[in-house]
């Protein structure tokens, strides 16, 4: 994974996606899942205020610097 940015420690459930919002804050929102009902209830979890780079949240709930992928070289065919 990445290098930790901010130890946050957010305990996480199942069936919520946890994501970084514009402010820098730690969020969350209910999954779609087929044939249950969705209802799209955003929550914060955590306030942290981090500026805005490229971030992911780890399996201990702290925040992580991502390597940014910027398109993949194509192999060459073989004849």
């Amino acid at each position: 994974m990445g290098k930790v940015v901010e130890k946050v420690g957010v305990k996480r459930e199942e069936g919520w996606l946890y994501y970084l919002d514009k402010k820098g804050d730690v969020a969350r929102v209910n999954m779609k899942r087929a044939g249950k009902p969705y209802r799209k209830k955003i929550q914060t979890v955590a306030k942290v205020g981090l500026k805005r780079y490229t971030a992911n949240i780890d399996k201990k709930g702290n925040i992580c610097e991502a390597k940014m992928v910027r398109g993949k070289k194509k192999a060459k065919k073989k004849k």
